[in-house]
């Protein structure tokens, strides 16, 4: 008897796309993903490991934590921490490469200076943020000579941030260009062009499709600017937090960058990242019809899924980065395959990261795993709960283009962030979903703090993260590393 064939896989990966635009029920109209999900799976807690595209989407190929791949920021700038992969670290594409499939890649790459998808397995279909698209320190003091001019005593426009010395920039608008005129548009329709190709042939295909939308500036298309009536629009239910109980450098971004815009200007952002996100789902419904119309439906595994979030005006903040807040850590993840799911319409509410992908693509296709920090999550396509599953998520990070060390460890209850930077802060996600008040120095949580930095401490270890030392000006969390270990040695001892 022969061995079946693996089901064919598209990924369709979207950049800063938040969770919950696409959950029934939201404002934002996105049909197509609400489809999949009655079709298949939606997991309402998928997050990245880091809240930047770059080591995001190298967690999301190698399965791995940056701790491990040693991405941290943006590689194609001269400031990155590493533009280079570690070595040994592999990817899920070079095993289903060897293995003979047949390998796509449109749109966004983002995770090396030093490798293109070729490098890895893939066929660069239309790929874009190559390794050979890059900054040097050079290029960044010839572009500042170059734009030298007097500041502009224009008055700030509709929509606009003034940066004073850097450059104007706009955060939302629209533009005359069509749908079909747009980069993404491209992206998408060679993705499903290489599938077309790739299913005329007696071998398994992964497709992945990376547009850049919703990320911003949130310039689009008029038809989705003018979709949503900022007047019926919600400021955030956090969009008022003070930020006075949280680090300085959040009050910073909010203070020096986005309280420049009137809360009616932020009724307009958020209904123009809602036609951005509209505009997603009809690029996701060229991929959908494009499946049907292939005949391949039944045995394809179709994801739709985003790097990270953006906070879109929650507690007064905008894009992503730094701060800890559920907004930009949480993304969307929205599986289908109708061979391979039982009872579609589900909806998982477990921890998933971008580093589970990797162990469930090869799960999937019956191949040897590779060492990862994730698990596979293909046992929820057949049961919403999983034994021995993990209750705790972990975030790294080392900062953005300024660089700031920060971790993370939250629960179903609870949210510690540790912050190299500034004082710690602790949400009771129980009674506090939208992270407005932090309790990190009240009395009553003091033990909760102490245990979930424990906890942060035991992931750096498995995960061979090194955060600071013990030196005076570096051991600043509220427990150091010792006690962790000592309490896992005796965790150790007790199953022995």
């Amino acid at each position: 008897m022969s061995k079946k064939r693996p089901p064919n896989v598209f990924v369709f990966m979207s950049d800063q796309e938040r969770a919950d635009v696409v959950k029934k029920g939201h404002p934002c109209k996105t049909p197509i993903a609400e489809k999949l999900a009655e079709e298949g799976l939606l997991f309402d807690r998928c997050y990245t490991p880091t809240a930047h595209s770059c080591p995001a989407r190298a967690s999301y190929f190698t399965g791995l934590y940056p701790s491990h791949h040693g991405i941290y920021n943006n590689i194609l700038t001269h400031t990155n921490i590493a533009g280079a992969i570690n070595p040994g670290c592999r990817m899920f594409s070079e095993n289903l490469r060897a293995a003979g499939w047949n390998l796509g890649h449109t749109g966004k790459w983002h995770c090396s200076r030093t490798e293109n998808p070729s490098n890895r397995g893939w066929e660069e279909v239309a790929s874009n943020s190559l390794a050979t698209n890059k900054t040097t320190p050079e290029a960044f003091w010839a572009g500042a000579l170059k734009n030298a001019a007097p500041e502009s005593d224009e008055p700030r426009r509709r929509g606009e941030i003034l940066t004073p010395g850097y450059r104007r920039r706009f955060l939302y608008g629209a533009t005359d260009k069509k749908l079909e005129d747009q980069h993404d548009y491209q992206v998408v329709m060679k993705a499903i062009q290489a599938m077309e190709r790739y299913a005329k042939q007696d071998k398994p295909f992964f497709i992945h499709c990376g547009p850049t939308n919703p990320h911003d500036p949130y310039i689009i298309p008029e038809k989705y600017a003018k979709m949503y009536d900022p007047r019926s629009v919600a400021l955030p239910p956090n969009y008022n937090d003070s930020l006075e109980d949280k680090p300085r450098l959040y009050q910073r971004q909010r203070k020096q960058l986005w309280a420049q815009l009137t809360a009616d200007e932020v009724r307009e952002s958020i209904a123009h990242y809602w036609g951005n996100c509209t505009l997603v789902d009809d690029l996701r419904k060229l991929v959908y019809d494009a499946i049907d119309a292939l005949g391949v439906r039944d045995n394809t595994i179709l994801i739709f899924m985003s790097d990270h979030g953006d906070y879109l005006g929650a507690h007064g903040l905008y894009c992503k980065g730094a701060p800890s807040f559920d907004e930009a850590q949480r993304v969307p993840l929205i599986v289908r395959w109708p061979e391979g799911i039982e009872k579609p319409g589900r909806v998982i509410d477990e921890f998933v990261t971008l580093c589970d992908f990797a162990p469930t693509f090869l799960e999937i296709a019956g191949l040897e795993q590779n060492r990862t920090s994730g698990a596979s999550f293909a046992p929820f396509f057949h049961s919403s709960r999983v034994d021995g599953w993990t209750q705790e998520f972990h975030s790294q990070f080392n900062g953005v283009e300024l660089y700031y060390t920060q971790r993370f460890v939250q629960t179903r209850e609870y949210k510690y962030v540790f912050n190299g930077f500034d004082f710690d802060e602790l949400y009771d996600l129980k009674s506090d979903p939208y992270e407005m008040k932090n309790v990190g120095e009240e009395p009553n949580y003091q033990d909760i703090k102490l245990d979930l930095a424990k906890r942060m401490w035991k992931f750096a270890y498995r995960e061979k993260d090194v955060i600071g030392n013990a030196y005076f000006t570096v051991a600043l969390a509220p427990v150091g590393p010792n006690a962790a270990m000592l309490e896992l040695a005796r965790e150790q001892a007790a199953k022995k």
